[in-house]
Formats: C-alpha cells, structure tokens, sequence
C-alpha cells in the first residue's frame, strides 16, 4: 500500500497550532507524509513538526491564497483543516477534486449583526464542504450539525504539555513581573478582554493589589495596552504563547474570560500544573474542566472578579481546586489517543483509493 499522504491546513490560532504540531510529529512518526499549511508566524507554536513539510500559506481567502493551498494539497489523500476560516479556504481550493475533507473545529467563533450572519454562512460552507466533522466537545458537534455537516463526532483534542524550565525558588519570574508580594494572575488575550479588564479594575480595591499577566501578542493587544495605560490597569502583558507555561508555574491563579482558542490551552495547562482556574463558561470548557474551576457566565465581569476575590481568600478553595484540576487532566485523551482516533478517520476515508493503489 503506498504511504498515506495528508495536508493539515492551519489558521493560525494557538490551540490548533500546538494540536497541529503535536498531530503532525505523531502521523510522521506512524508513517504518514505530512505537508503543513499554515501562516508564517505559526512557526512560533511548535511548527513545523520534525518530519513534515512546511508550507507558508497566507490566511486569506483571495485567489493567490486559494491556489497556493490547492497547489499544495495536490496530490493528497486527504486534506484537514483546523479552524473555521481554515475550512472554507481548504474547501474552496479542493472544489472539483474527489480528495476528502476532514474538519476539527477547536473553537466557537462569536459575533452579533452582519459579522454573525457571515459567521453562520461561512460554518455552513465548513460544515456542508467535509466528510467528516470533527468537534472537540460536544456543544461544537451538534452546531456542525446543525449547520449541515455530514457526519460530526467527538473528537476532543490532546495538547502537549507546554515545554518550559522550572519555576525557580527565587521567585525570578515574580520578581521580573513585579509580582513579588501580590498574588500573580494569569490570562491569555482573547476575545472578552475588555470583560477580563472590568474584573481587574473590580479586583484593584484587594490589599495587596493582584497583578494579572497577559500572555499573547496580537490584533488584541494593541487595544489592551491603550485600556491599561488610559485606565492605569494593575495588569502587565506578558510575551507569547511560548511564556505560558513558565508564567503559570509561577502563578497563583489562571483566568479565562472569553472566548477564542487561547482560552482552553490556558486551561489545559493551569490544571495539569496544579494551578486554580477561574474561567468564563465558553468554547467547551465545562465540558473540558469538570468540577475543577470556578465557572462564571461569560461576558459577567462581576461575577469574574467575585469568583477571583474568593478564591484569593480561600487558600483551602485554591487548594482543592489544584487537587481537582490535576485529577481531571490525568483523565484527558493522551497525545497517542488523539493521534490514534485522526488515524482511524483517515483509514476510513481513504479506504477506497489505498485498495485501489493496494
């Protein structure tokens, strides 16, 4: 049988950058040829995985974008893209080829008006375009189905465990934040963060006055550091993607407060290090985090600074959450399962042409 030939096309958001990383090292391992197409600064979550091909595709959906992606997929067995936006460009470049479609929706992408109207008609065209619909929890599912999906399944996602040196005894990272004496919070920048800044300024009345880190350099942060600096914000932003582990390690608290593909990779990590979550209700996190978080409605800024005032003066709370929260991780698909469960997918679609090539 020849070798099984796969493109994952890639948006670029952190979550499905490091799935895709880790997915893309686990087909190389098993067999697989493996080409990645994604933006170029994706390169900085992980990729390109050892093995794979990498190929810098712009996230745009203009005809020069479109063609390099279909002149990359050329030849595949099978084409998966991660991401909304990813989908529809993957589906148009594969338009009049037989070769098949594989979906992993990470996220729910939100907006009211217009925007939310284009939003539902391009899930539509994801959906509708895939032979297989892959959602990481189960309010993601049935919205592919909804939206005309073909076949939609559970397919929670394993991220890696984020690579990073030890927190040192001396407080280094605190004390480089300036942190020292204060708890330390810790959050990604994501949609909602205008509600993460309204809980800040809720949590500033505390003595001493917590210092929340924001990880995540992006289209948000120009908007979060003109807030801050108007605002006179106790918040710092605090690097990319790459910081998270080490600023967690050091944290007291994480917090998730909106929705976007940075929050359930936030969350993964606080539980599997022990650390206590406070997270808005959003993109399958109940689902993915159990009883191990204080739970908030999202968009609730309030509520969020409540939840955070609360756990700060229960060190008992924090404690049993730490506990909870690595109970739950130990319980989470490992990188072998997810790799496994994709594979399954693959075999199953692309059954007919690895006969006919057998």
């Amino acid at each position: 049988m020849s070798q099984l030939r796969t493109v994952q096309v890639l948006g670029g958001g952190a979550g499905s950058s490091a799935h895709v990383s880790s997915l893309a090292a686990g087909l190389v391992a098993r067999g697989v040829q493996v080409t990645v197409c994604a933006p170029a600064g994706s390169r900085a979550h992980g990729l390109p995985a050892p093995g794979a091909r990498y190929v810098a595709v712009p996230r745009r959906s203009d005809p020069a974008a479109v063609a390099a992606l279909r002149t990359a997929c050329a030849g595949a067995d099978i084409v998966h893209a991660h991401g909304l936006h990813a989908a529809v460009r993957a589906g148009i470049a594969l338009s009049g080829r037989g070769t098949p479609l594989v979906v992993t929706w990470h996220t729910r992408a939100r907006a009211e008006g217009a925007r939310g109207r284009l939003l539902r008609l391009l899930e539509r065209r994801a959906a509708r375009a895939a032979a297989v619909v892959l959602g990481t929890s189960w309010d993601l599912v049935d919205r592919a189905r909804r939206r005309g999906a073909r076949d939609a399944r559970l397919a929670p996602a394993a991220i890696p465990a984020l690579r990073f040196p030890g927190a040192s005894d001396d407080g280094k990272t605190r004390a480089e934040l300036g942190a020292v004496g204060r708890p330390l919070l810790v959050s990604v920048a994501q949609h909602g963060h205008d509600t993460l800044l309204d809980a800040a300024r809720g949590w500033s009345v505390l003595d001493p006055v917590p210092l929340l880190a924001v990880v995540g350099e992006g289209p948000r942060s120009g908007a979060l550091r003109r807030r801050i600096a108007a605002e006179g914000l106790p918040v710092v932003l605090a690097g990319g993607p790459d910081e998270v582990g080490e600023l967690l390690a050091a944290a007291d608290l994480a917090v998730v407060a909106g929705g976007g593909e940075g929050g359930p990779l936030l969350a993964q990590e606080a539980l599997r290090l022990g650390i206590p979550l406070v997270a808005a209700r959003a993109d399958g996190l109940p689902e993915l985090v159990g009883d191990a978080a204080e739970l908030v409605p999202q968009g609730d800024a309030e509520a969020l600074a409540g939840a955070v005032v609360r756990l700060l003066g229960d060190p008992g709370r924090r404690e049993r959450l730490a506990e909870s929260g690595r109970a739950q991780a130990a319980g989470w698909p490992s990188e072998d399962d997810t790799i496994a469960h994709v594979l399954s997918v693959y075999d199953e679609l692309a059954q007919p042409p690895a006969a006919a090539r057998a």
